[in-house]
Parts: structure tokens; sequence; C-alpha cells
């Protein structure tokens, strides 16, 4: 059973330990701002147009700042720069918090939100490459598949219970007492990310942090094939096989639920992160596996026939409606399966990723990373409606999952290395 469990051996390391201690309680805490603000955006206008408008003010400057923070990851000391984001961070918060407190005498504050938002963004852009491309200066190759996964599991937690706790406070509260708890929340990650020691850039390059800089780390996965199929296997996975802009017509068409989300809804959208965290606990076996590239592959194809039968369960949910009650079981059931092998996944790629890549560039890699993880899902929800107003709910998610399988299967045979990869160390088994 031990074995099965979570690996902790990288808590032994305090300056770890206080990372993801602090971790567990900033992640509740972000997750209640993350409710808050759309929340308090409908309420403000009435419109869902405007809370849409939170998917273009959070990406662009994620995407913009993911790639830019990478290159001041691989500039500037990387203790400084979590220190300045953190601050930034705790900082958009509050000023959350004040305009909540301060009510109407502000008059409309939706653009006030969503700018709010966007600068709250950028410093999460910064801050999140910086924090992953500290780790292999701070643990042994080894350890960093577990490492992953204890933070997944962690974030992954704070996905479903941030929400809930957030549904619970609103009503009661108001918006300001979740910005304010958000606010003093980050002050536990601010105190773990002044702990840490110095950990200035080995090789860092002396040109200055810009446009040239950002090239240069995507010109370098070119010469790095095992890297750049590390983030081509994510993009078919996502892409292709998350399928979460089809929950609200399937709970309400497939499951009878009510338009304004109910009970198969939520369960819907819990399934993939119960999955996570679930494969979060019982992580314990990603620390003995060194074919980390066949890890990947395979955890990709679980993901993608997950998925298969997700749409196939809702196949059956829509021609027997009888049978919808056991249907939304097994629904629900594909998506954890599928969580825990994303949540695997994600946890080997990111391994790869820290373990292969030079010091030197390795935050641009992780602001990249950042950007496809971000990315990926929002152009699925765009591609998965397309194609459920043209062949059905059912359809488009058990196509979507087919093609993550073939797709994934035809990457590894053009480019074979990948497969092949593995963590050179004694002990491991093979994936």
């Amino acid at each position: 059973m031990k074995g099965l469990l979570a690996d902790t051996r990288p808590l032994a390391d305090p300056n770890f330990r206080r990372l993801w201690t602090a971790n567990i309680v900033t992640v509740v805490g972000a997750q209640l701002t993350v409710v808050a603000v759309p929340a308090q955006i409908y309420a403000e206008t009435g419109s869902s147009a405007y809370v849409g408008l939170t998917g273009v003010f959070g990406l662009v400057p994620l995407v913009v700042f993911g790639l830019w923070g990478g290159a001041l990851a691989d500039h500037f000391d990387r203790r400084t720069l979590l220190q300045i984001t953190t601050v930034g961070l705790i900082g958009t918060s509050a000023l959350f918090f004040a305009q909540a407190a301060m009510g109407s005498a502000l008059g409309n504050r939706v653009w006030l939100l969503l700018c709010l938002f966007s600068v709250q963004q950028a410093f999460f852009a910064i801050n999140q490459p910086t924090r992953s491309a500290i780790l292999p200066r701070l643990l042994s190759d080894e350890l960093l598949p577990a490492a992953n996964s204890l933070n997944m599991t962690v974030f992954q937690a704070g996905a479903i219970a941030g929400p809930l706790v957030a549904g619970a406070l609103i009503p009661v509260f108001g918006f300001s007492w979740l910005y304010l708890i958000d606010t003093f929340c980050l002050f536990a990650t601010l105190w773990a990310v002044v702990r840490l020691p110095a950990l200035r850039v080995e090789g860092a390059s002396g040109w200055p942090p810009g446009l040239r800089s950002v090239i240069e780390g995507i010109a370098y996965l070119r010469g790095h094939p095992v890297l750049l199929m590390s983030f081509l296997v994510d993009i078919i996975a996502m892409v292709f096989g998350m399928p979460r802009a089809l929950f609200p017509e399937i709970a309400h068409e497939s499951f009878s639920g009510p338009e304004e989300g109910g009970l198969a809804f939520a369960l819907l959208f819990a399934g993939i992160p119960v999955g996570a965290v679930i494969g979060g606990i019982f992580s314990g076996w990603v620390s003995r596996i060194t074919s980390q590239g066949k890890a990947v592959v395979w955890c990709i194809i679980v993901w993608g026939l997950a998925m298969v039968g997700f749409g196939l369960s809702v196949a059956v949910a829509d021609r027997v409606p009888e049978a919808a009650v056991w249907m939304l079981s097994a629904s629900v059931l594909m998506l954890v399966i599928g969580g825990a092998a994303d949540m695997a996944s994600a946890a080997f790629r990111q391994s790869i990723l820290q373990s292969s890549a030079a010091d030197e560039v390795r935050g641009r890699l992780q602001g990249i990373f950042i950007v496809v993880v971000a990315g990926g899902p929002r152009i699925a929800d765009v591609a998965h409606g397309a194609t459920a107003a043209i062949v059905g709910t059912a359809a488009a998610a058990a196509g979507g999952g087919v093609l993550v399988v073939v797709l994934t299967v035809a990457a590894v045979l053009a480019v074979p290395v990948f497969w092949r990869y593995r963590l050179a160390r004694p002990g491991g088994v093979d994936a």
C-alpha cells in the first residue's frame, strides 16, 4: 500500500516543503478569486457576454507574460522574481478587495474588474514558469515526477474545494471577504519564497530579456525533439480530447438537468479534477518509472480512450433515456479515469522538461508550457462546440477521443526518439 500512495520524499527538502505547504493555503484562496471575479461581473451586469470577456482578459496576458516571464526567469535571480511577482499578486488581490468593499461608490466596476484580472494573470504568468524552473535546483531528477505530482494534487484539490467554499461564502459574506481571504493566503507563499536560497541562473545570456530571448527559447526546441514532442502530445490531448465545453448541453439534454446547472452539471465538471486528485494520492508509482516517454504516451492513450468511453456513455443516454442515471455514473467514471491519466501525463511531461532542458532556457520552456496548458483547453472549447453543433455532443466527445489516440500514435511513429526516452538512473522500472 505504501508503494501506491504518493511519494513524499521531495518534502524532505525544506525549501520544497515550505513552497508546497504554502501552496495548500494559497491555492484555495486563489480559487476563491477565480470564482468571485466572474460572479461579481455577472452580478454587476447580468450579462454572460461580459463574463465571457474574462477569457480574453485572462488569456492574452497569460500568453504574453507567460512567454516573456519565462525569459525573465532565465535572466534574473529566480528567488527575487518570485518575491516580486508574489507581492504583485498580493497587491492585485488587495485591490480586488478594495473595489468590492467600496461598493457602488465606484459606479460600474466591470472594466475595473477586467483590468485587475488581467494584471493578476500577468503576475501569475511570470510567477508560475519561475516556480517550476527552480525545482531542478532544489531536487534531484529522480524526485521531480513525485514533486510535480504533489504540486498538481494540491492544485486540483483546490480546484474542487475553492468553488465549493466560494459558493457557500458569497451569499453570506459577499465578494469582498473572498478577495480579502485570498490576499492573506498569499502571504504564506511570500513567506516560503523569502526563505529560498539565491537562485541565479547558470549560464544566463547577457542579452536583456526581450523578444529575442523568447525566440531563442522557442528555437531551442527545434534541436531537442523529446522536449518538442512533450508539448505536441499535450496539445493533441487537450485540443482534441477536452470536452468541457459540452458539459452544460450534455447535462441538460442527455441527463435531464436544468438549464442553469444542477447535479449532473456539477458532477461532470468535477469528474476530471476528482480523477486528478485520486491519481495524485495514488501516485507512488511515478517515481519508479524510468521510461518516461512511454509513460506519457500510454497516459495520453488512456485519456483518449476515456473520452471515447465518455462519448459512448452520452450516446447511450441519448438513445435509452431510462438508462440515463447509469450512463451519468459511467460518464463521470470515464472523466475520473481521464483526470487520473492526465495528472500522471502532466507529471511526467513536466519532469522531462525540467530534467532535460539546460538551466539557462528552463524558464522560457516553462513559459511555453504555461501557454500550452492554458491555451489548449480554450481551443478545445471552440473546436468541440463547433463540432457538436454539426454531429452532436456524443459524437464530438467520442470522436475527439479517437483522434487523440490516432494522432498520438502517429506522432510517436514520426518521432520515435520520444518513445525511447528514459530517465538515466538505477532502480526504476520500464513503463
